[in-house]
């Protein structure tokens, strides 16, 4: 029984640990990973692709509490998916789209399920972990949800053509899925033209590149430096390739 956690709530405030104390309310015992914490904030879209990119390094059974969610306290619903065998929850905003979209097997829930105090600005903690401890038990009323057909909010299955997470090396991940991209392309971003590498060590110290990252994904670097900070790049510029 896994939760694993994916926000934007950040390590540095005591929004994460208010959230595991819901979790092991729920479901004591629950084995719970913090995947990310460090979501560009209020970025849905680049949230959306970037759970994607991470969710088959869990087993089968495994659920996701998702949460990246600048509605909330407001009309949009809360959701449950259940993709490939793992199970997600989280706000319907696109969060999870782009997860289902490319799943082979998907089913969608309207959350239903109400906490007796449920905070207007932190659902995270009232609504979807719950939710999600209940799903991890095995534990959720049927009642608790009524299938859908799909989400209000939909991005689709499509490759994001941006920089979608800046990690702390200042290595800048994009959205762009780099199975068949072509190793002589040039990448277009912020002006610059960033040609391939195959690892690090065949980079030039100092010298910015784009390769397949551990995830799958195109991402910009720069051998022993920041190529965030030196090419001036920051979550949702463009990025292209060259005609």
């Amino acid at each position: 029984m896994t939760i694993v956690l994916f926000t934007d709530f950040g390590g540095a405030d005591p929004y994460v640990g208010q959230v595991k104390a819901a979790l092991l309310e729920c479901a004591p015992g629950v084995e719970i990973i913090d995947l990310l914490h460090d979501v560009p904030a209020f970025s849905v879209r680049s949230g959306a692709h970037l759970l994607d990119s991470l969710k088959s390094f869990f087993p089968a059974g495994s659920t996701f509490l998702a949460v990246v969610d600048p509605g909330v306290g407001g009309a949009r619903d809360a959701l449950a998916l259940d993709a490939d065998g793992r199970h997600y929850i989280g706000p319907d905003n696109g969060l999870l789209s782009v997860v289902a979209a490319r799943s082979l097997v998907r089913r969608w829930w309207r959350v239903l399920w109400r906490p007796r105090a449920l905070s207007a600005s932190f659902h995270g903690r009232d609504l979807f972990a719950p939710v999600a401890g209940l799903i991890a038990a095995g534990a959720l009323p049927p009642e608790a949800r009524e299938e859908i057909a799909a989400p209000a909010i939909d991005f689709g299955a499509g490759d994001a053509a941006e920089i979608i997470y800046i990690d702390h090396y200042g290595n800048a991940w994009t959205g762009l899925r780099a199975a068949g991209a072509p190793r002589d392309a040039i990448l277009l971003a912020s002006g610059a033209r960033i040609s391939h590498a195959r690892v690090f060590a065949e980079a030039r110290p100092g010298f910015a590149f784009w390769y397949e990252n551990g995830q799958g994904l195109v991402e910009i670097a720069q051998n022993q430096g920041s190529a965030a900070r030196s090419l001036g790049l920051s979550v949702g510029d463009l990025v292209s390739w060259s005609a």
